[in-house]
């Protein structure tokens, strides 16, 4: 069995609207994943599944040997940590160190283990400079890593970041880079909701498509951003670098701003 795995979930919110409708999943430990789809697809609901932010009105949702509804969120969270979309909706304390350290400390670690954790955070997400600072005074683009050091210091196996490109620039974006590959190698479970194609194609080894509540496909980025009517389904655009290819006729499926420059290359020297 998968370490995750999401067997015929429906969610339906208290007022009657269905979310998601009917998703089975497998994810293995230690994987790095995409999900993509246009706003409504149901990509938030499906993942706040996971943590037990949301409980699945039908179907089981099962972590390593939990099942989500047997389990509190809180119990859920030390074993799934979820970064919102809008850093403002989770952070609450003055500093970005007691941020950061709050987790840690809700799980009762012994205090040695709480500095070099959150310290480990701080250095990993570039905030160790901003510890002292009101998360408040900074900017939107830095709060949002504030949000994923907070996750990173609780040390979960699995770690869901919602949007996390939103609002960022090249520089933020190479460090997001950055975090996933580091996170990847300490063997963390990584699932991530983007609206970045290039990003997607260039940090995830699977990418989920969601289209109208359900799971319309499931490969790796070159799969999915070279399957054109899947694309067209959920309303989503390859990255430019595959579209700038294909409209100078390069045969080949380009998913990378390196790939695109050899292509070029070759296909000038034909």
């Amino acid at each position: 069995m998968a370490y995750i795995e999401l067997k015929d979930v429906k969610f339906q919110y208290p007022g009657g609207f269905l979310a998601v409708d009917g998703v089975s999943l497998s994810i293995e430990k230690g994987e790095n994943l995409a999900i993509v789809g246009q706003n409504g697809a149901g990509k938030t609901t499906l993942v706040k599944l996971l943590n037990a932010l949301n409980y699945p009105t039908e179907g089981e949702v099962r972590i390593g040997e939990m099942d989500t509804r047997e389990h509190t969120t809180a119990q859920v969270s030390r074993v799934v940590g979820y970064v919102f979309q809008n850093p403002d909706d989770q952070i609450f304390h003055s500093t970005v160190y007691e941020e950061v350290e709050f987790g840690p400390k809700m799980l009762k670690l012994p205090p040695e283990q709480i500095k070099r954790q959150v310290d480990d955070a701080l250095k990993l997400t570039g905030m160790k400079r901003f510890a002292r600072e009101n998360p408040f005074n900074l900017p939107l683009s830095v709060r949002k890593f504030v949000t994923i050091a907070s996750i990173i210091a609780m040390n979960c196996e699995v770690m869901v970041f919602d949007e996390p490109t939103a609002g960022q620039d090249f520089v933020g974006n190479e460090r997001l880079s950055a975090i996933i590959k580091e996170l990847s190698a300490r063997g963390k479970t990584l699932v991530t909701i983007s609206h970045d194609m290039v990003f997607v194609g260039d940090n995830f080894s699977r990418v989920i498509v969601m289209s109208n509540k359900k799971v319309i496909a499931d490969g790796s980025p070159r799969e999915i951003f070279w399957n054109l009517p899947v694309l067209d389904e959920a309303m989503l655009k390859q990255p430019y670098v595959s579209r700038v290819c294909r409209a100078l006729g390069i045969d080949e499926k380009v998913i990378s701003m390196d790939e695109a420059a050899e292509a070029i290359v070759r296909a000038a020297k034909a």
